[in-house]
């Protein structure tokens, strides 16, 4: 076993086996080529860390998390670099924007989903051929976004009387 230090998860332990290798890095992130996925087993939402830069880690979640009936279409050229154009070999984890202040209005890239060969843990972040699927696909409908802001403003004020309450002298009502 091996570990790094991550700035948003701390220590982290992992097997050469964890670790997914983008040849040719990631966009933006071209010489960064060593990633593990981390976070919370029952969330949607992963991270793809990079194991040489604890500061480095990318909000990831599958597809059909987003969209049920996605279908990416990736180019041959593409399944040759993961090596393997056997879809029961491969997987395809897409990037998505959180914003911290609202993450109601978290998007979506399904244009440039990251495609990985879940045998040799080789992957490419890739331009789907599908020119209908958006690079900011917005994940929640306008009735999820305000109920998620309407819980927020709540737990604001809650946060609001509670820091009001400590600050009351003792023995005051």
């Amino acid at each position: 076993m091996q570990s790094m230090t991550s700035s948003r998860f701390g220590e982290i332990s992992y097997s050469e086996d964890d670790v997914l290798v983008f040849p040719r890095g990631i966009p933006a992130f071209e010489k960064h080529h060593n990633w593990i996925l981390a976070g919370e087993e029952d969330n949607a939402i992963k991270w793809l860390q990079n194991i040489e830069d604890g500061d480095l880690a990318l909000p990831v979640t599958t597809p059909d998390a987003v969209m049920p009936d996605y279908n990416a279409k990736i180019p041959d050229d593409e399944l040759e670099m993961v090596g393997s154009k056997d879809f029961a070999d491969l997987a395809l984890l897409i990037v998505v924007s959180i914003p911290e202040a609202a993450p109601w209005n978290m998007t979506a890239n399904l244009r440039a989903p990251i495609l990985i060969n879940m045998k040799s843990r080789r992957a490419v972040q890739v331009i789907a051929l599908n020119e209908e699927y958006p690079i900011r696909h917005v994940v929640f409908p306008e009735n999820v976004k305000e109920a998620m802001k309407t819980a927020h403003l709540a737990d604001l004020a809650d946060l609001e009387n509670l820091a009001g309450l400590a600050s009351l002298p003792e023995g005051a009502p």
